[in-house]
């Protein structure tokens, strides 16, 4: 199709639009596990079963997630960029709006689950239009800047959790879903989904079946998925369920949980902005991604060997995990990269969403070897294989910085 000249400046109006609503997709995806406690304990949930209601609350939130990146994915390259993001950040506002009313926990997990639906739009196509609007020697950048601005969100919601009643944090983060769909209106489509569209109208676009049907194909999807699951096994893990964690590691006192996320997604921000510009800084994507597992394998065997460490380097820790995870814009800009413009917004849409919803699969190991061999040497299990299996990945995927991505599938 040939290259098309993109924009050099990263912070244009795109990619600050993209990042602040990425900043109210994590606010809202991560206010769960910041609210988790006080929330199920507001309903009546009892004590000995918090960890168990709020594990099922959680894969409620990402089965809707994975749901939900298969059906605007498509939608995405059928229809358009940006009729996606309104669409979709219209139903996440008003789900979380509506959970700040839930009264038991069927109204609950409902609620999640089109919280989820909803959520799963925003990075996957907020990437793929940055990624299409950018020039190639530069869209690392601008992918950086919409993974570490927006994950600030994680941020936004500790400290509105704890200032304000756990529906109020709520009914803020709907409310800024609203506030958000007045600045959509600034940006305008993909250059490269217009051609596509019309010049191309004959190629199937969003074609999701396509991706099964040919094996080198099939093979790049999986491991582009792959590759982000150790991401999310640290969040649904040892994150969200570090109070649980820190009790049985001994810590020096008593963690709150949301704190363990904010400090966890301050980290992520930072080695977001620093992992995605390094990227660029020596032209790979690859390298920065082998070097962000390894220093995450050091660093999540140190913890969960650990015992009676203090509450301050608990905390230290929950941040330098969010530094290592923050190759999580550089894995999606990877899948990204990976395919033609007629399918790329179903890739990028689906990826991080089959792996957060590898969040059911995780966690429900986790609890069923924990029965045999207690919680800590459950998660040491369950990581060693999510580490492998992405260095795996990793190893047989094809570099893709600086791809010309203006063809088709």
């Amino acid at each position: 199709m040939g290259e098309q000249v993109g924009v050099k400046n990263p912070f244009n109006i795109v990619v600050i639009v993209a990042a602040l609503g990425y900043f109210v997709d994590i606010y809202d995806l991560i206010l769960f596990g910041i609210v988790r406690v006080s929330s199920l304990k507001g309903i009546g949930v009892p004590d000995d079963l918090l960890l168990e209601q709020g594990i099922y609350l959680l894969n409620m939130q990402m089965m809707g997630m994975l749901i939900g990146g298969i059906i605007w994915g498509i939608m995405g390259d059928k229809r358009g960029r940006l009729p996606v993001l309104f669409f979709t950040i219209s139903l996440y506002s008003i789900a979380n709006i509506l959970n700040g009313f839930v009264q038991n926990m069927e109204q609950y997990a409902f609620l999640r689950f089109f919280a989820g639906l909803g959520l799963a739009g925003e990075l996957g196509i907020g990437i793929t239009l940055v990624s299409e609007v950018m020039s190639s020697e530069k869209r690392g950048y601008g992918t950086a800047l919409v993974s570490g601005i927006g994950i600030f969100g994680a941020v936004l919601g500790f400290l509105v959790a704890d200032v304000f009643n756990w529906r109020v944090a709520y009914w803020f983060g709907g409310g800024l879903g609203i506030l958000l769909l007045f600045m959509r209106a600034a940006v305008l489509e993909s250059g490269m989904f217009e051609k596509t569209r019309t010049r191309y109208s004959h190629v199937k676009r969003g074609n999701f079946l396509s991706l099964f049907t040919n094996k080198n194909r099939f093979l790049k999807y999986l491991y582009s998925i792959i590759i982000g699951i150790p991401i999310w096994y640290i969040v649904s893990v040892l994150v969200i369920q570090s109070p649980e964690l820190a009790k049985l590691l001994n810590v020096q006192g008593e963690i709150n949980g949301g704190a363990s996320v904010s400090y966890h997604y301050i980290g992520i921000a930072v080695g977001s902005l620093f992992i995605g510009f390094l990227s660029e800084w020596i032209k790979s994507r690859k390298k920065v991604v082998y070097l962000s597992l390894f220093v995450l394998i050091i660093i999540v065997g140190g913890l969960l060997l650990s015992n009676g460490i203090s509450v301050q380097m608990f905390y230290m820790i929950m941040a330098i995990l969010g530094f290592g995870a923050g190759y999580w814009a550089v894995f999606i800009t990877m899948a990204s990269e990976q395919f033609g413009t007629n399918i790329r917004a179903t890739v990028t849409t689906t990826v991080p969403n089959f792996v957060r919803g590898a969040t059911v699969p995780i966690t429900s190991s986790v609890l069923f070897l924990s029965h045999k061999y207690g919680l800590i040497n459950s998660a040491l299990i369950v990581g060693t294989v999510c580490f492998f299996i992405a260095i795996l990945a990793l190893v047989l995927v094809k570099e893709t910085y600086n791809k010309d991505l203006d063809y088709l599938e």
